[in-house]
């Protein structure tokens, strides 16, 4: 055994075992507040570097005229462009579409009920398969 703690000293002496006190964390720390959380410095922007997407789209899509196409533009268009009524696959019934709207993803906070079943009225007026134009 005490040949055991000369060993652990001499290696110790010689640094190559770091001593380690039961009930402590070791390691390395610096000062600070406590509970500050340091980021990264953001990285430089390379020099040289492009890269090319093309023209982004600077327009609107045309809705179809119709009662209902301004409730459309004002209260869709807050989460998302119309386009995406106009990119769609004409859908049959669109009641499902506006229930995920309204209920998944919260906007019967913000669209009352009643212009809401106006907003499903003109959408199914002018975005099923009978009655899209193209």
């Amino acid at each position: 055994m005490k040949k055991r703690v000369a060993f652990f000293g001499i290696l110790l002496g010689l640094g190559l075992v770091a001593a380690e006190v039961p009930g402590t964390v070791a390691g390395q720390w610096t000062g600070g507040t406590l509970g500050l959380i340091l980021q990264p410095a953001p990285a430089a922007p390379g020099g040289g570097s492009t890269i090319n997407i093309g023209p982004l789209p600077t327009y609107t899509a045309e809705l179809a005229e119709g009662e209902g196409k301004e409730l459309v533009m004002s209260y869709c268009s807050i989460c998302h462009s119309v386009t995406y009524i106009t990119m769609q696959p004409p859908l049959a019934n669109w009641k499902p579409t506006m229930d995920k709207m309204l209920k998944t993803y919260g906007a019967e906070k913000w669209i009352p009920a009643d212009v809401a079943e106006k907003i499903l009225a003109y959408l199914q007026a002018h975005y099923t398969p009978e009655t899209r134009k193209e």
